[in-house]
């Protein structure tokens, strides 16, 4: 077991659909976190460049050939970055300066097609690992395209293994068992907000594996959308379309920092392994509280 560490949720808002103003906003919040002691630093979903909330709340989103919805989408593309590439080159470079693992949720580009993704790098700014979401939900089908089984990723950090899950892959059972197979010590929980049953989605996530999840959400106001988009400037009110409510929750599901709403912060905690090797005295799906002589979980690793 390692010894107690610091880890945090970036809960903080992006430079919407500006990639590299967002990599700056990234690049700073990474030193502020090295600067205060944190190994492990968690971004939300898709941060980069920005979750895509118009598919929530303008009636126009899905319409057939309709041009703002187009105009939206090719910006959208526009501010995706490849791995690896230029933008993640400096991800990778300010977390070898902070000297910290860096988790990332950003829309991830392939040829033409956007992937929802985890991307982690190393405290020596390597690129470990990503992991992309299974099945977009919902109306997010109008954005990315599905992920598959060969980027199932824990990876290994000088502070145990880490590992993450997207949004509502957290309600799918197998893919829960996928990853508690693999003997997280953190994981990275990453949501555009985590409202109340985010959090709770979270909190059986560290219970049921028993490891210590980071739960992230991002900020998002009418103040931070550019101006020049008209599917943006017709969504209703002015926000906030995404509200925080990051925490970092223990092994035993209790709250260690957080929930945090409506402010841009570092939700920081300290980490102790051994709370999880007490933890799994009553507990572990992967071993002691497991069946496998009746039940068999068979992934295809393969990539598609």
């Amino acid at each position: 077991m390692s010894e107690k560490f610091l880890a945090a949720a970036a809960q903080v808002a992006p430079a919407f659909l500006d990639l590299d103003g967002s990599i700056d906003i990234a690049c700073k919040w990474a030193e502020k976190a090295g600067k205060e002691g944190v190994k492990v630093l968690v971004f939300p979903e898709t941060w980069l460049p920005g979750y895509p909330i118009w598919l929530d709340s303008s009636p126009g989103a899905a319409l057939w050939d309709h041009p703002p919805a187009k105009e939206v989408y090719a910006r959208l593309m526009e501010n995706c970055p490849e791995i690896p590439s230029p933008p993640i080159s400096r991800l990778c470079e300010a977390a070898a300066k902070a000297k910290l693992t860096l988790v990332m949720g950003l829309q991830e580009r392939d040829g033409n097609t956007l992937y929802n993704t985890m991307l982690y790098i190393s405290e020596e700014g390597e690129i470990l690992g990503k992991h992309r979401k299974l099945i977009p939900t919902y109306t997010e089908r109008l954005v990315w395209g599905r992920g598959d089984g060969s980027t199932l990723t824990v990876v290994d950090t000088p502070v145990g293994r880490l590992g993450g899950m997207v949004c509502w892959e957290h309600w799918m059972p197998l893919a829960r068992q996928a990853f508690h197979d693999q003997r997280e010590l953190l994981h990275a929980a990453v949501w555009p907000s985590v409202n109340e049953v985010h959090l709770l989605a979270s909190r059986n996530y560290a219970f049921e594996g028993r490891c210590f999840v980071i739960a992230v959400g991002s900020i998002l106001t009418r103040e931070h959308l550019p101006t020049d988009l008209a599917l943006l400037n017709d969504l209703p009110g002015d926000g906030p379309w995404m509200t925080g409510g990051s925490a970092i929750i223990g092994p035993n599901a209790k709250i260690l920092a957080g929930p945090v709403m409506n402010e841009e912060t570092l939700v920081i905690a300290e980490i102790d392994p051994e709370l999880a090797a007490k933890e799994s005295m009553t507990l572990d799906v992967s071993g002691h509280y497991s069946r496998p002589d009746v039940f068999k979980l068979v992934i295809d690793d393969g990539k598609k």
